[in-house]
C-alpha cells in the first residue's frame, strides 16, 4: 500500500487507516485479529482508536492483537482523548484529564507510546493553551510521538495551529486533524481544509463512506446485519438516507457501472485522492468487508469521473466563501 507523509511531517502512513470503532463491542476478538492481519498484510499501518471506544475496550483489544499477532513497529497507532460520558459535559480538555486519559490509553494498549495522539473534541470550557499544554507535554515525555486534533472546526483548528506554531522548538506542531469527510458530508471543504492545507496538517477523514450508506447496500431495504439495522449506530446511519444522499450514491453507482468496480472503490478513492487528505479511516465490520476496501489501491478515478461526482454533491457554499460581488 503507497504510503503518505501526515501532513508537513516526517510521519509515513497507510493511504487506508483502519478504524477501530466499533471493536469491541459490535467487534469481537475474532474478527478484529482477522481483520488486523488482513490489514497489515496489505502493508497496512495506520490503526485509530480512542479511548471511548467500546469504553475502552477497543484499545485493550487492539492491544492484545499488537501482543501476539502484529509487531508493534509496525502499525501507527493513533488515539484520542477529550470526549468523557457525561451528559453535562461531553468534552473535557483540561491538562488533568488529558494526561491522565493518555496514561490509561497506553496501559490498555500495552504500549509506552503511541504515534499519534488526537485530542478528541474542542472543549469551550478549557483555554485552548492548556489543551495544548497537555499535547507538549505528552510529546516532550515520550509518550506521544506526533499529535493532531479531531473535529475542531475551521478557526478552532487554525487557532489551535497557530498557537502551536508561534513557538516553534517549544511546541508541538499539529501534524492531523481526523474529521468526517465523503461525498456525502464535504462540510470540511468550506474552511477545515482550506486552514489545514494553509497550516500543514494532514486530513484523516472518518467515515468515508458515508457511514456505509455510499456502498448502495442501503439502497433497497436495510440489511438486517448493516450498522442501520443496529439499535445504537442506527441514528448515525438515518441522516444519509434521505433524498439528496439517495442521489448521490445514485450517480456513485452508475460510475461504478461504467468502470465496473463497485460503488464502495468509487466513493473511497474519491475522498482518498482528495487535496489534503492523508489517509481515509476504513471502519469495516469483517475481513471480508476490509479486503473489498483495501481494494481501492489500484483504483484511479477518471478526471470525468471527479468532476461529475464533485458537481453532483457539491454543498452550497456562497458568502463568506466566495468573492461577494460574483455572488
Amino acid at each position: 500500500m503507497e504510503q503518505r507523509h501526515l501532513g508537513r511531517t516526517g510521519l509515513r502512513v497507510s493511504r487506508i487507516g483502519l478504524g477501530t470503532l466499533t471493536w469491541g463491542r459490535d467487534t469481537d476478538e475474532h474478527d478484529a485479529a482477522d481483520m488486523l492481519k488482513t490489514f497489515w498484510e496489505a502493508g497496512g499501518t495506520l490503526v485509530d482508536t480512542a479511548d471511548v471506544y467500546g469504553d475502552g475496550e477497543a484499545e485493550y483489544l487492539l492491544g492484545r492483537l499488537m501482543e501476539g499477532l502484529v509487531p508493534r513497529r509496525d502499525l501507527v497507532i493513533s488515539t484520542k482523548a477529550g470526549s468523557v460520558p457525561d451528559p453535562d459535559r461531553r468534552f473535557d480538555g483540561s491538562r488533568g484529564h488529558l494526561l491522565a486519559a493518555l496514561d490509561a490509553s497506553l496501559t490498555r494498549l500495552g504500549t509506552d507510546y503511541v504515534d499519534v495522539w488526537h485530542v478528541h473534541a474542542y472543549d469551550p470550557c478549557t483555554p485552548v493553551e492548556e489543551t495544548l499544554h497537555a499535547v507538549d507535554l505528552a510529546v516532550s515525555s515520550g509518550r506521544v510521538r506526533y499529535a493532531g486534533v479531531s473535529n475542531f472546526c475551521g478557526w478552532q483548528l487554525a487557532k489551535a495551529a497557530t498557537w502551536q506554531l508561534a513557538a516553534p522548538g517549544a511546541r508541538t506542531r499539529l501534524a492531523s486533524t481526523q474529521m468526517e469527510y465523503s461525498l456525502l458530508q464535504r462540510g470540511v471543504e468550506r474552511e477545515v481544509l482550506p486552514a489545514a492545507l494553509d497550516l500543514g496538517i494532514g486530513l484523516l477523514p472518518s467515515s468515508p463512506l458515508g457511514r456505509g450508506v455510499l456502498t448502495g447496500k442501503y439502497r433497497g431495504a436495510t440489511p438486517p446485519d448493516s450498522r442501520g439495522a443496529s439499535e445504537h449506530l442506527a441514528p448515525f446511519v438515518a441522516p444519509y438516507l434521505d433524498d439528496t444522499a439517495s442521489r448521490i450514491v445514485d450517480a456513485v453507482t452508475t460510475a461504478a457501472d461504467g468502470l465496473a468496480v463497485t460503488p464502495l472503490q468509487v466513493a473511497l478513492a474519491w475522498v482518498r485522492d482528495r487535496p489534503g487528505v492523508a489517509a481515509p479511516i476504513v471502519g469495516a465490520r469483517t475481513a471480508q468487508q476490509l479486503t473489498a476496501a483495501l481494494s481501492v489501491e489500484a483504483l484511479s478515478l477518471p478526471d470525468e469521473i471527479c468532476r461529475a461526482l464533485d458537481d453532483v454533491s457539491a454543498p452550497l457554499h456562497r458568502y463568506p466563501d466566495h468573492d461577494w460581488s460574483t455572488l
